[in-house]
């Protein structure tokens, strides 16, 4: 289970400012809520070593390089094999997710591609994997919502 920590308003204030934009300086962030840039330097590296904080990435726009097709995938997977298979399914490029879930599947899949040769090889590719026993793939038609962030946060 992940372990949970507790983290004051200032550092949820904080977290805000740079969900909006992770570039922007400490300098910035304590003039806009008004406290010292130590203040901000500090909390920030405690929010990096309790993990919280787990990195600084690109929101890239995959469409627009050409990756306009997204994939759901729910994968059955005999029982012992699960936890290889799914290391095998992260290991492809094309993944963006893999996640345990319960129901109907044992794992879900989100991947992207540039056409729909590319997600049949996918496909094939994950078919091909000993332990899978059966895949049931979903196109997103239309995506309505897709963030990275938490709007309660």
């Amino acid at each position: 289970m992940t372990r949970r920590f507790k983290i004051d308003d200032l550092d949820l204030k904080i977290i805000r400012e740079l969900q909006k934009d992770a570039r922007k300086s400490f300098r910035d962030v304590a003039a806009k809520l008004k406290i010292a840039e130590g203040t901000v330097y500090n909390r920030v590296k405690k929010l990096e070593e309790m993990g919280v904080i787990k990195g600084y990435v690109l929101d890239i726009d995959y469409a627009k390089l050409g990756f306009d097709i997204v994939a759901v995938m729910g994968v059955v997977v005999e029982g012992a094999k699960l936890v290889q298979v799914e290391k095998e399914i992260s290991r492809m490029p094309e993944t963006v997710a893999v996640y345990d879930v319960t129901g109907t599947y044992d794992v879900i899949v989100i991947a992207k591609f540039q056409d729909t040769s590319s997600m049949n090889n996918f496909v094939k590719r994950i078919l091909g994997i000993k332990a899978v026993q059966r895949t049931y793939t979903m196109v997103v038609l239309n995506v309505v919502k897709e963030s990275p962030f938490l709007t309660i946060i």
